[in-house]
């Protein structure tokens, strides 16, 4: 089958974790068979974990406000090397479509 987008590119097909994709190599536009998007819908809501429910009152601070400094700057922790920064944790949709 051509790619829809690239009309010239044969699109790949290849089972990830269960679900037949093909994918355009040129483009990396990729697309689903009849039902393979239900079969990610549900294995999506199945990855979900439940959100417990929330509590009618507010959490209340058993601590007093901090009074910032006049002479601190956000902007003095901008260099600091020693650390990594913080990564996007990976879904299971990530290692499907890589």
């Amino acid at each position: 089958m051509k790619c829809p987008q690239c009309t010239e590119t044969t699109l790949v097909m290849t089972e990830r974790q269960g679900i037949e994709i093909d994918y355009c190599p040129s483009c990396r536009g990729v697309w689903l068979d009849r039902g393979e998007l239900d079969k990610l819908i549900e294995r999506s809501a199945q990855a979900m974990p439940t959100q417990p429910p929330l509590s009618a009152q507010p959490v209340q601070s058993h601590y007093e406000p901090t009074t910032r400094r006049p002479d601190f700057v956000d902007s003095d922790y901008k260099h600091n090397s020693g650390h990594g920064g913080y990564r996007k944790r990976k879904s299971w949709l990530s290692e499907l479509f890589d």
